[in-house]
């Protein structure tokens, strides 16, 4: 199995910046017990203030997805879901590893 990085694209109501931020921070902080999470980095938008993008490494899809299934009803996403100023995309992308 080759890793790979998931990439949610979030964009938060005006307003619900703060509290989306948090909620997020608190989404990946609870990714680091659930088995085949590897790392994540989040990207705030330094022109769009509600904009997040989160990449997330998982050991492979099979986890990246059992993962969402699982946490996907949880109190966390529940509060996040009614600031989001539309549905997140989601990306699945794995490294270019050949030589050009």
């Amino acid at each position: 199995m080759t890793a790979v990085t998931v990439i949610w694209d979030t964009w938060l109501k005006p307003g619900a910046e703060a509290q989306g931020l948090r909620l997020t921070r608190q989404v990946w902080s609870d990714m680091r017990r659930f088995d085949g999470y590897l790392s994540h980095q989040l990207f705030l938008d330094e022109e769009a203030p509600g904009h997040v993008i989160a990449l997330g490494t998982w050991r492979s899809r099979d986890d990246a997805d059992r993962v969402r299934d699982l946490y996907k009803d949880s109190a966390t996403i529940r509060e996040l879901l009614p600031l989001l100023l539309r549905p997140r995309d989601r990306w699945i992308t794995s490294v270019d590893t050949a030589v050009a």
